[in-house]
């Protein structure tokens, strides 16, 4: 995978970002909800009762006109549907409400933009060590490839009696030093790409190989970002505080909305039968409608304190907005500076490497030639991969510090 693969691939199959999509796919469903509670609601039900023993009022001898007698006004069966009907016609918290749940939602997708832009940068964290291992072992395997010649013609020439033991064991010491330093550098490197399988959540088990190089991707990123002006909308950071102070000010009004009266309609009709049997009994039909208002009057200040609670965390919002804003500012102009101060370094590093090059060249001329020691081929040698080492570490310090500004530009 190239560094854009692996990137689009964690996004695919990040578990953070799987539950960030689940969330946006719960703030819709709140909306349906918000938006349900405010349509009318119909319900229907049956209820039927068998009196095995009627109920009986007494009745006094003065409605019998004689001696007085138990009477039931109820029989036996008694069977009832009903259909009810009740609907919003005014209630202020309801839009507000309403309106809130979509600022909802809106914030689940910057939380997921948001995170995708973690995501990104964990994936860069882990994927450029592994380009920086690998270049280091590709240049240990062109040292071992040139030393190994080197060995060889000195065991030559020791054989023919024109070299000494001790510049054959200087050579043989300083393979053996780099070998051990490419097992260690291996494993290293198996370690960081077991760490970018994580990363990505990429199956431990199935092989993965990383494809970029440090100066591809230092070529492919933009120099605009050392004089690009800050756009803070870039930002997600800023975004989300943003949306959360939307949600606050909506908060705000849903709480003031507790003032309103609200207004219900409601209306239902049953048909109700009676009877000892279900041949001789009555049908009797029942029909309602009506309205319910409630006006708040007194609640002890605690609408108030509601109100007063969500306006101080509308505040502590706007403190936390302007408090990033500076941060921002503040990471802009450090990562800057950064890369900068890298790329300087990067171009003192090119130029040991050039000279490093040029004095190890020289060496290996002298003691061909019979001038030189092997101690100084042998110092140069050390000198040369030491300046190698530093190069490449200075190149990705630098793409580091490039990736950084753009990062802190909102860019990523």
């Amino acid at each position: 995978m190239s560094l854009s693969q692996a990137i689009v691939y964690a996004q695919a199959n990040h578990p953070d970002l799987l539950d960030a999509q689940l969330k946006i796919r719960d703030a819709e469903e709140v909306i349906k909800q918000s938006i349900a509670t405010g349509l009318p609601q119909l319900t229907a039900g049956g209820t039927y009762q068998y009196y095995f023993k009627v109920p009986v009022v007494p009745l006094p001898a003065a409605f019998t006109g004689g001696e007085p007698q138990n009477v039931s006004f109820v029989l036996k069966n008694n069977l009832t549907g009903s259909v009810n009907l009740d609907a919003m016609v005014f209630d202020a918290s309801y839009f507000v409400g309403l309106r809130a749940a979509r600022a909802s939602r809106n914030f689940a997708q910057l939380e997921l933009n948001d995170r995708q832009r973690q995501v990104r940068s964990q994936v860069r964290d882990a994927y450029l060590p592994l380009l920086l291992l690998k270049s280091n072992l590709n240049q240990l395997d062109k040292n071992i490839a040139s030393l190994t010649n080197l060995f060889q013609e000195t065991r030559e020439i020791y054989r023919a009696g024109f070299a000494e033991q001790l510049d054959v064991d200087r050579l043989e010491l300083s393979l053996a030093n780099l070998t051990t330093e490419r097992e260690n550098l291996t494993r290293q490197y198996e370690m960081a790409l077991q760490a970018l399988k994580f990363t990505l959540n990429y199956p431990a088990d199935q092989e993965l190989h990383v494809v970029d190089d440090l100066d591809g991707l230092l070529q492919a990123t933009s120099v605009d970002a050392l004089v690009a002006p800050i756009d803070y909308s870039r930002r997600t950071e800023i975004t989300l505080l943003d949306e959360a102070l939307e949600l606050n000010e909506l908060n705000v009004k849903v709480n003031k909305t507790r003032y309103i009266p609200t207004l219900k309609a409601f209306g239902g009709y049953q048909y109700q039968y009676q009877g000892n049997s279900f041949s001789n009994g009555f049908w009797a039909p029942t029909g309602f409608v009506g309205l319910s208002l409630n006006i708040p009057l007194y609640d002890g200040g605690l609408k108030k304190a509601l109100v007063e609670r969500a306006q101080i965390a509308k505040e502590q919002v706007a403190i936390q907005r302007t408090t990033l804003q500076r941060l921002v500012q503040l990471q802009i102009s450090n990562a800057r500076t950064g890369y900068l101060n890298a790329q300087n370094r990067l171009t003192e590093r090119d130029r040991n490497l050039a000279l490093a090059n040029r004095i190890y060249n020289t060496t290996q001329v002298k003691y061909r030639e019979g001038v030189g020691s092997s101690l100084e081929v042998n110092q140069a040698e050390q000198d040369l991969y030491t300046a190698q080492t530093n190069r490449l570490q200075a190149l990705y310090d630098l793409l580091q510090a490039k990736m950084s500004i753009e990062e802190a530009l909102g860019w990523q």
